[in-house]
């Protein structure tokens, strides 16, 4: 048995005061007689889009068409369909690096999440950010942090807002196993509970900080456990199936709403290393073949077949569609221009300040780079 198996076998929740309760078995069977059959489809479409789209990115990073830091979220697309379903138009989601998947999810289009990656003007981010850094206001979607940790006290900011201006919504704040461990993760979570702010903490436990183990880098490896000080409502749901996770955000939704700041450990496996470029030395065959097992796009589409909600035929459909929408997503980054060499400080800031360099200085920057004549 692997060790995030394990994790997932025991279970268990803490309650607002901080007392440790057995969780709900999240191994128990859906009755997807009583799912809307469409729905479901689309969840499966969803998690095929993001295994694609990520499988080609790891692609283009390798021809050198993507530059910079590269995060995959392969092997985590039930836990990032899980969270995005549940959510509604009106919350904020902050996240991690790891983010494409979410944002795929929350409605962008692949395009111009490929356009961000390339570094073109057609980006989400408009070629600004990269791979790290995507970003959407019309979505809510507030970016992906490259500072791990960084996004914590975002969040909290505007789960603090939404109270304040009495607005519905409540604030995602997606991130890895290892920022559990940081400063900004305990005053935030301190100050989410003194104000009764609407934040859920949706941690992505795939298992490995970087290349280290969760046991080896947190003194308590049952991570939602890390509200207990704070007499914080903590759950450990299994992030291989899509519908376990959907239904826990669900629920910890209806409590944020509620003043009831939470957290939701969702225990995953990420297929690939760290990043692109990490072979993952550190795991055994055996531990991956065990991870690459209990594949969560495949398990899916095995479950829809059980059901007869779908046939071969819908799967091979599917399929192609999903193919030809990644590849259209590819060549249109491709073709996409490269962001204005005078626009280089545009968007240093959010608002007009006095005295920010211009075209003339980002002209002459380029020049002394050796990339402007």
């Amino acid at each position: 048995m692997g060790k995030v198996d394990e994790q997932l076998r025991q279970s268990l929740t803490t309650d607002a005061d901080g007392e440790m309760q057995q969780a709900a078995p999240h191994y128990a069977p859906h009755d997807l007689a009583k799912e809307d059959p469409e729905q479901l489809k689309h969840y499966y479409y969803m998690m095929l889009l993001m295994r694609r789209f990520e499988e080609r990115t790891g692609e283009m990073y390798t021809k050198a068409k993507i530059g910079g830091y590269c995060h995959l979220n392969l092997g985590e697309e039930a836990t990032v369909m899980g969270l995005m379903a549940a959510m509604q138009p009106e919350d904020y989601i902050y996240t991690n690096y790891r983010e494409h998947g979410y944002m795929l999810a929350r409605g962008a289009d692949p395009g111009a999440v490929m356009a961000e990656l390339f570094g073109k003007e057609t980006g989400v981010s408009r070629g600004r950010g990269g791979s790290m850094h995507l970003f959407d206001r019309k979505s809510n979607f507030m970016g992906g942090y490259a500072i791990v940790g960084g996004q914590i006290p975002l969040a909290l900011g505007a789960a603090f807002a939404l109270k304040y201006k009495g607005e519905p919504g409540v604030a995602f704040c997606q991130m890895g196993d290892g920022t559990t461990n940081i400063g900004a993760w305990h005053e935030s979570l301190n100050m989410a509970k003194l104000y009764a702010v609407p934040l859920v903490a949706f941690i992505v436990n795939n298992g490995y900080g970087m290349g280290t183990t969760v046991e080896k880098g947190s003194a308590e490896p049952d991570l939602y456990k890390k509200g207990c000080a704070f007499r914080m409502f903590g759950e450990r749901v299994n992030g291989k199936d899509v519908l376990a996770v959907r239904d826990a955000v669900r629920r910890h939704r209806e409590m944020a709403l509620n003043g009831e700041p939470t957290i939701l450990e969702c225990v995953s496996y990420r297929l690939r290393g760290h990043s692109v470029v990490d072979p993952a030395r550190y795991r055994s065959e055996e531990e991956v073949r065990a991870g690459r097992s209990e594949d969560p796009v495949q398990m899916f589409a095995k479950d829809l077949l059980d059901a007869q909600l779908v046939a071969d035929a819908w799967l091979k459909e599917t399929a192609d569609r999903v193919e030809d929408e990644v590849q259209k997503a590819i060549d249109f980054a491709e073709q996409s221009p490269d962001p204005d060499i005078k626009e280089l400080f545009t968007y240093m800031y959010a608002t007009p300040v006095a005295n920010t360099p211009g075209a003339e200085e980002a002209l002459a920057a380029a020049r002394e780079a050796g990339g402007e004549h």
